[in-house]
């Protein structure tokens, strides 16, 4: 009995042995990182710039070449040492960054170099930039000064370029203007309501910088006057819609309707250096007459009259409307008012326009001619979304009519699903063929 106890108590010794041995060897393989590489120097982005670890969220983070996996050890990293990095340092003890990448990125952090140098009380901590924004800016035209006068150091400026460069020539949109690696949420934020770009990336948008290519518009330069170019003339001259709006808003606008030298015009945000050098040789500005002092400095221009009798309502300029009477408050919301509907289909509408002096405008309707040609008028079954739910005759309907065309192609029943009052239908069929 009891020799059969025994050999069963060291039949169990034996295989205690073997599974602490076991362990022991396989727990010795796991200990072994020497072959593991977190970062490689394929990682690397074309745009490093000056940087505060502190401030990136994991988007920028992976901008920088880290993975998904990398990115969430480095701000798990971040909280368990308190929720700041204070040096290169205790930065380049985060085990998810390799020597290779930290020797690329040690340049432009911008932390004291070791924790005694933090604590020190020579240090002096990296003040942030401030940024300065003149006013609406399409950041496609800004060249590396134009992003120092906002506030960026050079190097940064450049990393921004850099960018653009590897979107392929343009930020496309806000969204991914925000990605480009240095620009941290609070400058964004600044920034933002000042893009003139469109918020949401173009689903055509490819991210394959060898691949990608925008539909430019190709430049037909031929001698034009800036004062009388109109949306169609400055995208022939290789502007998208944007820009050449952009262009003719600044005129009419902020010059009160007429660049009054090359100056002037250079001066226009959306057109660059570079842009304006190709199209100096075809500039005539013979609009306006310069009539120059002893000092050669120009003190006042005599604009040639308007016939208001040949002037269309649908292509009559802000300059113009200023010239017949009216103040800026009633042009600026008379341009506005039709921009929005893409021109005027009859003159009542004008007078049903917001902040307008009523009598003098009527007396322009009886001078003004009205040409309705290009007008765009479409049909409730193929009128474009975009177009739908921008003007304002149909923005509050755009919906619905998107939904009940889906299934239904006859107007007039859509018009009896729609419910909409006799009035405002009869607005609505104003656009429509």
């Amino acid at each position: 009995m009891k020799k059969t106890y025994y050999q069963k108590l060291a039949f169990m010794g034996m295989i205690l042995v073997i599974l602490f041995a076991f362990q022991n060897y396989t727990g010795s393989e796991k200990e072994d990182f020497s072959g593991v590489k977190f970062i490689t120097s394929n990682s690397t982005l074309p745009h490093l710039t000056e940087f505060d670890p502190n401030e990136l969220n994991e988007k920028q983070w992976k901008n920088l070449g880290f993975t998904d996996k990398q990115t969430a050890t480095i701000l798990n990293y971040k909280k368990m040492i308190g929720g700041k990095f204070v040096s290169k340092e205790q930065f380049k003890k985060c085990f998810a960054i390799s020597e290779e990448k930290f020797g690329e990125l040690q340049a432009y952090i911008m932390l004291p170099e070791t924790n005694k140098e933090a604590k020190s009380k020579n240090f002096t901590n990296y003040k942030k930039t401030s940024i300065s924004i003149p006013g609406k800016f399409n950041p496609d035209s800004y060249a590396v000064h134009d992003w120092m006068k906002i506030g960026f150091s050079e190097r940064q400026a450049e990393a921004i370029l850099k960018y653009k460069k590897f979107l392929g020539g343009s930020f496309v949109s806000k969204e991914k203007f925000k990605e480009c690696f240095i620009i941290n949420e609070e400058n964004y934020k600044m920034l933002s309501p000042y893009l003139l770009l469109p918020e949401k990336t173009p689903d055509t948008f490819r991210h394959d910088q060898k691949t990608f290519e925008f539909n430019k518009t190709k430049a037909r330069y031929h001698a034009f006057d800036p004062n009388t170019t109109d949306l169609e003339g400055w995208k022939s001259l290789g502007f998208s819609d944007k820009q050449a709006q952009t262009i003719i808003n600044y005129r009419d606008r902020n010059l009160k309707g007429s660049f009054k030298s090359m100056e002037d015009l250079q001066k226009c945000f959306v057109i660059s250096a570079e842009k304006f050098n190709e199209m100096k040789p075809y500039i005539q500005l013979s609009q306006a007459t310069i009539v120059q002092n002893r000092n050669n400095k120009t003190t006042e221009f005599e604009q040639e009259k308007t016939d208001f009798s040949k002037t269309d309502i649908n292509s009559i300029t802000f300059r113009q409307l200023l010239e017949f009477g009216l103040d800026e408050r009633s042009a600026g919301s008379i341009i506005g008012f039709r921009k929005k509907l893409g021109g005027f289909v009859n003159k009542e509408q004008i007078l049903t326009t917001y902040n307008i002096d009523t009598e003098l405008v009527k007396k322009l309707l009886a001078t003004a001619p009205l040409n309705t040609a290009n007008v765009p008028k479409y049909n409730l079954t193929d009128a474009p979304e975009e177009w739908l739910k921008n003007h304002p005759y149909f923005k509050y309907s755009a919906d619905k009519i998107i939904f009940y065309r889906t299934s239904e192609k006859d107007e007039n029943k859509i018009w009896k699903l729609l419910k909409v009052k006799p009035e405002y239908e009869a607005r609505m069929k104003l656009y429509l063929k």
